[in-house]
């Protein structure tokens, strides 16, 4: 008797430590450990494939995954996040940047969340092949069909070492666009 005591208790008392789930738009800052930010309202497979684009010349092809329940080192708690990958063209067809190839835990764009207010979606953009180039982007659709996307990138304030490959050269490559309406293919 006095084990199926301590069974039920323990039973119960886990039940009650479940994973506690969070939208990716919440209202609180700091999410307890082990907590899971889903996506609960499943917004984020709008955005899933590939999206194209034109600037200065160039031709942008930016893939978007989700990935699901998926824990966060820095955080220390689990979450649901796009994750992109991309590749650019020159106007006559040379591949200028690829980093499609890379696996998933290598993607140099993660997604963070929804911003508190609206409707955009937060990422971070790290390059170690540019220096360690850094930036936050912002996506949001501008279309009701979810067809067109548009992009804000907002770089750091990136330190170019001697160390750096690119050093001294001008102008300093860019991978990606600042600002650009892509379209859904």
């Amino acid at each position: 008797m006095k084990n199926l005591f301590l069974f039920i208790f323990f039973s119960v008392s886990i039940f009650f430590k479940a994973q506690q789930i969070y939208s990716l738009r919440p209202s609180e800052i700091d999410l307890p450990e082990n907590s899971y930010q889903k996506d609960t309202n499943n917004e984020l497979p709008y955005y899933e494939g590939t999206w194209k684009g034109i600037w200065d010349n160039k031709i942008i092809y930016v893939t978007f995954k989700k990935l699901s329940n998926k824990y966060d080192n820095n955080f220390k708690h689990y979450k649901d996040y796009l994750i992109g990958k991309f590749k650019v063209l020159d106007n006559n067809g040379s591949i200028l940047f690829d980093n499609t190839s890379l696996t998933d835990d290598n993607a140099k764009i993660n997604g963070v969340s929804f911003r508190k207010y609206g409707d955009k979606y937060s990422l971070i953009y790290v390059d170690p092949d540019l220096c360690n180039t850094s930036g936050g982007i912002a996506i949001n659709f501008i279309d009701s069909s979810k067809t067109q996307l548009n992009w804000k990138l907002t770089l750091g304030s990136n330190m170019i070492t001697t160390d750096c490959q690119y050093y001294n050269t001008t102008p300093f490559p860019q991978a990606l666009p600042k600002e650009i309406i892509l379209t859904k293919q």
